[in-house]
């Protein structure tokens, strides 16, 4: 059987390509090739996000350049039609009739518009196309589930070293890193006397303003311990002083963010939610750990005990914001000196700093 050379591509070579972005790029790249009057094309993929419905790939035949939209379903709307911004986009490039097909199963969308109209035979190649990419479409669909799936349960870093690495857990590496690890007060009392659908809202709004705050500002967050988060700022070109800022202004921002939600929640007849937060800085091993055959990527070491410990003096200092000594050394900005105080389970005291007070209030 004869294939045309866009067809044989499709069948040899396009399930190698690194991302739906390069598929598309090279699919219209090829077309022209055969003939095909292409302006521009549109890829449409659904994806298995918490806040992502659908990501759009849009290229451009003049250029050869590829640039991504993004679809959002907000909870309780009814989600955009399925290449509602390709679509959109590629009126705009040409005056011609946009031409689409559903390819396979995982229901990508891929669209084409020309200068002119498309005659039958042009639209024949393009169906045929269509046909042929089912199958790199759904290993690129795959590819990119897993990565989403990963992304949203391990954080960016973590899933990207978990799909770099065998899943065996001897592996793993030291970093150094700037650890924030943060928890509600009170959540006990809270949980005994709330409505479950209640203590999930508290819950959800608590995460999203210090899991925000973390991202905001460069860092990832671990695992989420209960009500607790274990963030990490890894330290870049062996100088700490930018992650531990990084990890100081997530703090920061973290508290004003809390202190916007429990007006909102006063104003709401709700009571308010407490939380304390620790920061320090030194090596974690950071890997697989598990048993034989179910594995978890986490880190640990001396540094995650000690930011732990350290986040259990927020109450009895009257503290929001706690830092440690190692990580107040590698930082300019202003801290308040609370002394030398025991942590539980640490042999040695630990020297403990404060954010000031117009920064970080009591609790």
């Amino acid at each position: 059987m004869q294939f045309s050379p866009t067809l044989a591509w499709l069948v040899d070579a396009a399930s190698d390509s690194p991302g739906a972005d390069r598929l598309l790029a090279d699919l219209g790249a090829h077309l022209l090739a055969d003939g095909v009057p292409l302006a521009a094309g549109a890829l449409t993929l659904e994806v298995p996000h918490p806040l992502i419905a659908k990501r759009t790939w849009l290229w451009r035949a003049e250029s050869g350049s590829v640039i991504e939209a993004l679809g959002f379903a907000p909870g309780g709307l009814a989600p955009d039609p399925p290449n509602d911004a390709g679509r959109r986009w590629l009126r705009d490039i040409a005056d011609g009739e946009v031409h689409e097909d559903v390819v396979g199963r995982a229901a990508p969308v891929l669209g084409w518009i020309a200068p002119r109209q498309f005659t039958p035979a042009e639209i024949e190649q393009l169906r045929q196309a269509a046909r042929f990419a089912a199958t790199p479409l759904a290993v690129l669909a795959a590819r990119a589930t897993l990565r989403a799936t990963l992304e949203a349960y391990l954080g960016k870093r973590s899933a990207e070293r978990v799909l770099a690495a065998p899943l065996r857990r001897d592996l793993g590496e030291t970093i150094q890193a700037a650890l924030l690890y943060a928890d509600l007060r009170g959540f006990t009392t809270l949980s005994e006397t709330s409505l479950p659908a209640d203590i999930i809202a508290a819950l959800d709004a608590w995460f999203d303003r210090i899991a925000g705050a973390v991202h905001a500002f460069g860092g990832e967050v671990l695992k989420f311990i209960g009500d607790g988060v274990l963030a990490i700022f890894p330290v870049v070109e062996a100088s700490p002083r930018r992650a531990c800022e990084a990890a100081l202004r997530a703090a920061g921002a973290a508290e004003a963010g809390m202190a916007y939600l429990n007006a909102e929640r006063r104003a709401q007849g709700l009571p308010p939610l407490a939380f304390g937060a620790a920061l320090h800085l030194g090596e974690m091993l950071w890997g697989n750990i598990g048993a034989a055959n179910r594995l978890d990527f986490t880190a640990i070491g001396p540094a995650v005990n000690l930011v732990s410990r350290l986040e259990g003096l927020c109450k009895p200092l009257a503290r929001t914001v706690l830092v440690s000594g190692a990580l107040a050394a590698e930082t300019e900005m202003p801290l308040v000196a609370l002394g030398r105080h025991k942590l539980r389970g640490i042999a040695s005291p630990c020297e403990v700093l404060a954010l000031p007070e117009a920064q970080a209030g009591t609790s």
